[in-house]
């Protein structure tokens, strides 16, 4: 009989040792905590906003940087605050048509090996370690959320987002997919899930798919007259919070 080899792996990531010392643990809670309410401080008094998602990789000539310039000029108009990625591509280009209008304009940025640099199109950002606390802030001070044409990024975001509002985990905020082109394939895999009985007709209801600039803040706007009232926030000398 052969003698069977027995293969030797390589290396393995450290990811595959299993729990780290309770010190690291310890520290990495301590991390996130600490993530959080620098995050909190510094977005506690940006104002409502309306998030957009999108490609980082649309570069300026694209049509969708255009768009999402244009979608930012309109957010400005509504007097909402425009939050993005911080990123550059369709994130840029939403930032910067609200910079441009007089319009507030934030960014949840995130430390990223390649194409994530904070664009200057922003009053204020904050930059993350971590993609699920960005996430969180992402969502936490929008009343609003268009999803431009994107990768695995923004479809994390959108069904993040679209989970959350289907379990009523928060609010059933609007959500519009903007580019019907590029978008029609997911709305039809969609009707398969729906087919397959593993979501709900209802659920497809809680997405716009559109176009048109005008028609998707149109959607906002009506959600926004009927639900949305300003809720003042004092600042605490004591937590050293200046205008």
């Amino acid at each position: 009989m052969a003698k069977t080899e027995r293969l030797i792996p390589a290396k393995e990531s450290v990811y595959l040792d299993g729990p780290k010392p309770r010190m690291n643990e310890f520290a990495f809670a301590r991390d996130i905590f600490m993530q959080f309410i620098k995050g909190f401080r510094t977005l506690h008094f940006v104002g409502p906003c309306i998030t957009v998602f999108g490609s980082a990789r649309f570069k300026e000539d694209h049509p969708y940087y255009a768009q999402a310039r244009e979608i930012g000029k309109r957010i400005a108009g509504l007097g909402f605050t425009t939050m993005t990625g911080g990123g550059p591509g369709t994130m840029e280009a939403a930032n910067r048509g609200a910079f441009e209008n007089e319009g507030a304009s934030v960014g949840c940025n995130v430390k990223l090996p390649r194409e994530q640099y904070p664009n200057p199109y922003m009053h204020k950002w904050i930059t993350f370690d971590y993609f699920f606390i960005r996430k969180v802030l992402l969502i936490k001070y929008s009343y609003a959320f268009i999803i431009l044409p994107g990768g695995f990024g923004t479809m994390d975001e959108f069904f993040e987002t679209l989970t959350l509002i289907q379990t009523k985990s928060i609010t059933d905020f609007p959500i519009v997919l903007f580019g019907k082109e590029y978008y029609q394939p997911l709305i039809d895999f969609i009707d398969s899930m729906i087919a397959k009985g593993t979501a709900s007709p209802e659920d497809k209801k809680l997405v716009l798919l559109t176009d048109s600039v005008d028609d998707a803040m149109q959607h906002i706007e009506t959600y926004i007259s009927k639900n949305f009232t300003v809720k003042p926030r004092k600042r605490l000398w004591w937590l050293f919070e200046k205008r």
